[in-house]
């Protein structure tokens, strides 16, 4: 600072001294300025930076511990991270504290980074042919004896994620194609600018130009502009397209990535398999995308392993990070090794997938090359139920028989109960959730806020019970850090916070624990390090549900563990099983808690693996004498519990009456250890009651006077939903603050087996001094509603807040509207029923849904490492394919009924949609959560590629039929006409308007079928048994509609049938009969031998022509087949070609065509036959002119311009004169002529246009080469890179794989 002044003043003094001007008054204040500087920082010094805070330690008694025992840092143990990917090339993730390896595994059990490479080739020459038509120099140093080699291709987009593909896509812009495009764009704008000037001051071209090469001379021009405008607006980068080698040096398998996309090897990415090699690399120096490589199946599986976010970097540096020149920035266990597993799939956007779960957890069940100690998973959905899953029950043989610790993240989706999602709610209670805490030096170092409040759980983090009345949360931990994220970020660290940071924290306190039990040699089990932690965590002052049993101490678990060792229990949990439903817990929420409630609770003990490991001695000496405690007056249980090797069950005694209504409540009975209390406690029964608010102010009112709220403040209010309700209104009014207040809204209904989002509300509001807001949520009558206000954590300013809640009703007779079009009308009944309403009906179709059956199903097994649970055994894929036809552009969501919506609840392992298009190009991706992934597709055909996986065959085979649903989204939303009566319904009468009810009063509405003939539905294609899918709502209130609307569909059961003519109805069948005369006969035989004559080979077409052409002499159609026949012949017959061309045109009387299309309106009676009769002259004219002009073109385009007779190039002028009479160059009749004739006459940009609607018509590879060339032409050669280079993932040889 004081040197910045000083070199201020020296420059201000040498200007005075140049400028020869001098101030006292100025001098002696800037002497003044720099003295005072001088003497504030002299007398007040800088403070330290907290660098503790970055990545605090301290509160966890992570420092003490370390600080004790520098060896319990976590050496000896390996974490795997469950999450994004890992990038080896971050800092602080290269060693551990002993030297090793930091990183010792990089695994994608997603598959989307892998890489068909089943294709084996051998070199000829030292080339390699790539699938991307590339030639591949194999360099000399290769090391590779069966002279065989794996080949695929890649495209780097896919393995990038979505940043930084964004960064990559706008540097390739910026760098190669701006620059040209730019000059380009301008060089065309100055060219039309001298035409239209020139065109303005009188001049042409010479005597010798014509009108329509003019005007086309111009339109050229134009056309240019417009093209490249167009190439700017739809620029579409789809990336590089990278072979790939894969060959096996004797040792190890090797793969290159061509990156240099010229075939040189030798300057592509060379890799061995990470875990053997630990070789890692950026894909390209612009990207520092850091990859490492796996092989599967002997090859014929490439897996790069790269990242498809940040996230799990900055996870597996909280857990486990080592600075060795600055450990204040170490990770929590910097002496622990990672494995990175990547559990997010890049093609649906980092979502976890079924499939990757399932990998990830058979690769740390056992591992023949290493022991995974510790697995943090910062990732989770919400489940609708946890009681049976397969993936839950890998996750029970996970920690159950193969004693991995797992420590997952609660979730963000608080501060409403029971909002922690899976795995901490998964069926077995083994797994340590995690929520997240703010402690005062993480606000000062990580948010620098200008005064420290109290520590305190984030107000986003998820809090317990479970649905089936667990914890869910275990314990808390600091959840935000300031440390490494991936390179590709081309930043060192970031802030990142959420359960997802306080998870792999505790992860790396389990790590430092099981490595001093390692150290000391101790025997340990998953139950006994939960238990430590559980015993030993510092209770907070805040919400139990929030904060589970309190902070994590890591230096207390140790010494708890370390001291209370060698016990019996040490190996054994306690299973906990209430009621008759066999829940994890005790939680009753749904209840008017009136009235005592008995529940019987099981408890059992089971050994680590119990079924294959258990030593029988260990089970029959097993005895524990168990201690029963609860402190809550409301709860009776027994005081005592023997237990042996089985099961035990005791009643738990639950009396609300008494308690204030409106709360939750919460308690436990813990059972010790009577022979060793001090240990603490061995299992607990957690209950949770809440107790809600029955007697509503009119029967639908609620008011709480005003609170207070400081930072972090929750408050919850539990109300009974009057059974009419179908929404409610929260009114929060503020006051006592001159500031902004920032508060979470969250409310929250529970109805069994379903999610907690099914029926929620979550807003953040900021209110104003004195000012009030009112928000609209959607409750259903029957079910306790928990309103949850909750202050954020940050708020530096106390306030007071009131809350109103009003209950209303307008219920339906039909939760869900189902209307049939045979039936034209469906009545639904509307009740007031708490309270006068305003009834304004309003019924709206949103999507058209048709239902796909397979077209082909197999059923194959998958095997390998990857996909082969320990114990031998494999797993199986069905995969189903379904044919997709869009008729138009449309928006469209796959959805499988039977396994919509269900991820971790799902009893089959994963599942997973592709779509591709008629090339196997991928569009787009999807799993369960349908409606986060739709796609907007262009007409054309599709293919849908359906994955289940399971390991039992048998349940894959009842699947070989599943339909799969598609939702199309309308261009229009298609208003339902309401009626208030019958008879008004069915004769269109007066539609339902505004109406008041009454308190207890009925309204029947009657709904009419759409018109199936509508502009909106007319083009869908429907057939009977599709649907339309919309909305129906009752409210007048905007507002209201949104929060409160029933599920309406519309069956198609028949369509319109077009109106049947006078003439026809009336004719007997007699006379139809009559019709069928000798002179039909001869002219079904005409047009059989016309439809022949293209058939037959030359010459008996030839001669099958000349007879047909001897007994009709005026029939159009055999002298078009015949010049269709010589057409197809090839070069030979092009003279022959075009003189069948001309007699073609000679025999069509152009003149009465002229005029049939020259006129408006033809009101003859049988307009409609001669327009048919038109039509077919016409198009035959066009055919013949176009085949004429095809064959000139196709001997003059070798020529260069100067070689070109001018009578030919005349000829096709005149072509063009005559079809321009017709239709326009765009027609699909004519457009491939048009595009060869521009090109002659150097108009490249009219044909490129051309081509480019070919190609969007259907981008096939004939058509892509024609825009290739044509772009070529004119000398735009950024824009036929682009194209040629993205060619290999336009039109891949397979299907991507799952």
């Amino acid at each position: 600072m004081r040197i910045w002044i000083s070199n201020i003043i020296c420059r201000i003094v040498q200007k005075q001294a140049r400028t020869g001007r001098k101030s006292d008054h100025y001098t002696k204040s800037l002497r003044s300025f720099a003295t005072t500087t001088k003497m504030a920082s002299t007398t007040e010094p800088l403070g330290e930076f907290p660098f503790w805070g970055l990545l605090p330690r301290k509160e966890t008694g992570v420092v003490s511990l370390l600080s004790k025992n520098s060896n319990f840092d976590g050496r000896g143990t390996v974490i795997a991270i469950f999450d994004s990917g890992v990038d080896p090339g971050a800092p602080g993730l290269q060693v551990t504290t002993e030297g090793k390896v930091k990183v010792i595994d990089r695994i994608d059990a997603s598959g989307a980074g892998d890489v068909d490479t089943s294709t084996v080739v051998e070199a000829t020459d030292g080339v390699i042919a790539g699938l991307t038509g590339r030639k591949l120099k194999v360099p000399e140093s290769w090391v590779n004896p069966s002279g065989k080699f794996h080949i695929g291709v890649k495209s780097a987009y896919t393995l990038y994620p979505q940043r930084l593909r964004d960064r990559i896509i706008k540097d390739r812009k910026e760098k190669q194609w701006d620059p040209v495009h730019k000059i380009l764009l301008a060089e065309a704008q100055r060219k039309l600018q001298l035409l239209e000037n020139n065109k303005s001051n009188g001049s042409s071209n010479g005597a010798s130009s014509n009108s329509l090469i003019d005007k086309m001379t111009k339109e050229d021009a134009e056309t240019r502009v417009s093209l490249l405008n167009s190439l700017e607006k739809k620029y579409n980068d789809l990336g590089p397209a990278y072979d790939c080698v894969l060959y096996h040096d004797g040792d190890v398998w090797r793969a290159c990535i061509d990156t240099s996309e010229r075939g040189e090897l030798e300057s592509g990415i060379h890799l061995g398999e990470y875990r053997v090699t630990q070789q890692w690399a950026s894909l390209t120096p612009t990207d520092q995308y850091n990859i490492s490589i796996n092989v599967h199946n002997d090859g014929n599986i490439l897996e790069i392993v790269g990242m498809c976010s940040s996230h799990g970097t900055h996870v597996a540096s909280i857990a486990s990070a080592n600075f060795p020149d600055a450990p204040e920035r170490n990770g929590v266990a910097p002496g622990a090794q990672i494995v990175s597993i990547t559990i997010g799939d890049n093609r649906i956007g980092s979502m976890e997938t079924g499939t990757a779960l399932a990998r990830a957890m058979m690769r740390v069940m056992e591992n023949p090359f290493y022991k995974v100690d510790v697995i943090n998973m910062s990732y989770g959905e919400h489940a609708h139920w946890s009681n049976s899953s397969r993936l839950g029950e890998l996750a029970h043989e996970v920690v159950n028989k193969y004693g991995v610790i797992w420590v997952s993240s609660a979730g963000n989706h608080g501060p409403a109960l029971a909002t922690v999602g899976v795995p901490p709610d998964f069926q077995s209670d083994s797994i340590i959730g995690v929520g997240a805490y703010v402690s005062p030096d993480m606000m000062t170092a990580e948010y620098s806020m200008i005064e420290k409040l109290p520590g305190c759980p984030y107000t986003w983090s998820s809090r317990g019970p479970t649905a089936d009345g667990a914890r869910g949360v275990t314990v808390c931990a600091p959840g935000g850090a300031i440390t490494s994220v991936p390179t590709f970020t081309l930043r060192s660290n970031q802030l990142m916070n959420g359960t997802s940071m306080a998870s792999p924290h505790t992860a790396g306190c389990v790590a430092l624990i099981v490595s001093a039990v390692k150290l000391k040699s101790i025997p340990y089990s998953p139950y006994s390090v939960r238990r430590a932690i559980q015993n030993t965590a510092m209770g907070l002052d805040v919400d139990v549900f929030a904060q589970g049993h309190g902070l994590i101490q890591v230096d207390r678990a140790v010494e708890h563990i370390l001291q209370h060792c060698n016990s019996i229990e040490d190996k054994v949990r306690f299973t906990v099983e209430c009621g008759s439903e066999r829940k994890k817990g005790i939680h009753l929420r749904n209840w008017l808690a009136d009235k005592p409630v008995d529940m019987s609770v099981t408890v059992e003990p089971v050994l680590l693996d119990d079924t294959r490991a258990a030593d029988a001695n260990q089970k029959l000496s097993f005895c524990m004498e168990m201690v029963l405690t609860c402190n809550a007056p409301w709860i009776r249980s027994p005081s005592c519990l023997q237990m042996s090797y089985t099961a035990r069950s005791f009643q738990v005694s639950i009396d609300p009456r008494g308690l204030e209504r409106g709360r939750v409540y919460f308690a436990s009975v813990k059972a010790y250890n009577a022979s060793n209390v001090e240990k603490g406690i061995m299992f607990e029964v957690p209950i949770t009651i809440v107790v809600p608010v029955v007697d509503l102010l009119h029967g639908y009112k609620y008011t709480c006077p005003a609170e207070v709220f400081r930072a972090g403040c929750v408050r919850r209010h539990f109300l009974y939903v009057p059974v009419e309700s179908t929404w409610a209104t929260v009114t929060l009014k503020s006051s006592h603050s001159e500031k902004c207040q920032r508060f979470t809204l969250h409310a929250v209904q529970l109805k069994p087996d379903c999610s907690v989002k099914t029926i929620e509300f979550y807003k953040v509001v900021n209110l104003g001094c004195n000012e009030s807001s009112t928000f609209v949520l959607g409750v259903r009558g029957g079910y306790a509603l928990e309103v949850c206000l909750a202050r954020w954590w940050s708020s530096l300013v106390d306030g007071q807040v009131e809350i109103d809640i009003d209950f209303h009703s307008l219920r339906p007779s039909h939760d869900e509207v189902t209307l049939f079009c045979s039936d034209g009308v469906q009545r639904v009944d509307v009740r007031a029923g708490l309270r006068p309403e305003e009834l304004s009906p309003q019924a709206y179709l949103k999507h058209h849904t048709q239902v796909l059956t397979p077209t082909e199903s197999k059923v194959e097994v998958l095997g390998g490492l990857r996909d082969t649970i320990p114990g031998g055994r494999p797993v199986y894929q069905l995969i189903l394919s379904y044919n997709l036809s869009v008729s138009k552009a449309a928006e469209v969501t796959p959805k499988c009924a039977l396994l919509s919506d269900v991820l971790y609840e799902s009893a089959f392992e994963s599942q997973l949609w592709m779509l591709f298009d008629h090339n196997k190009q991928l569009i787009g991706s999807g799993d369960a959560y349908c409606t986060k992934y739709s796609l907007k597709l262009e007409k054309g055909e599709y293919t849908i590629r359906l994955h289940v996986r399971h390991e039992r065959p048998d349940l894959l085979e009842k699947l070989s039929d599943l339909p799969l649903t598609v939702l199309t989204k309308l261009s229009q939303e298609v208003k339902l006409d309401v009626y208030t009566s019958f008879n008004a319904a069915v004769t269109c009468g007066k539609k339902a308007q505004s109406l008041s009810l009454g308190t207890g009063a009925v309204q029947p509405l009657y709904l009419t079928a759409p018109s199936l003939t509508d502009k909106t539905l007319k083009g869908l294609g429907l057939t009977p048994g599709q649907a339309l899918l919309g909305t129906l709502s009752f409210a007048k209130d905007e507002q209201v509609r949104k929060a409160d609307q029933y599920p309406l569909r519309v069956v198609v059961t028949e369509l319109p049938c077009k109106k049947r003519s006078s003439t026809s109805a009336t004719t007997s069948p007699d006379e139809k009969k009559e019709t069928k005369t000798q002179t039909e006969y001869l002219e079904a035989l005409r047009d059989l031998q016309t439809a022949w004559i293209a058939k037959l080979d030359c010459e008996s077409g030839e001669q099958l022509h000349k007879e047909l052409m001897a007994a009709h002499p005026e029939h159009l159609a055999g002298q078009l087949a015949r010049l269709q026949a010589l057409d197809a012949g090839g070069a030979q017959n092009r003279q022959a070609v075009i003189a069948q061309a001309k007699q073609v045109v000679a025999s069509v009387d152009i003149a009465p065509l002229l005029a049939f299309y020259g006129t408006k309106t033809d009101t003859r009676s049988d307009a409609a036959k001669i327009k048919t009769q038109m039509d077919k002259q016409r198009n035959t004219l066009l055919e013949a002119h176009c085949r004429h002009g095809s064959a000139l073109c196709a001997d003059l385009i070798p020529l260069q311009p100067s070689e070109r007779p001018q009578e030919s190039t005349e000829q096709l002028d005149a072509i063009a004169v005559e079809i321009l009479k017709f239709v326009e160059p765009s027609d699909s009749k004519v457009i491939g002529f048009f595009a060869s004739y521009y090109q002659i006459r150097g108009f490249d940009g009219l044909a490129a246009r051309l081509i480019q609607r070919q190609c969007e018509e259907k981008w096939t590879r004939e058509n892509e080469a024609k825009f290739t060339e044509a772009y070529t032409r004119l000398g735009w050669t950024h824009a036929a890179s682009l194209i040629a280079n993205s060619h290999p993932l336009r039109f891949p040889t397979s299907f991507t794989l799952f």
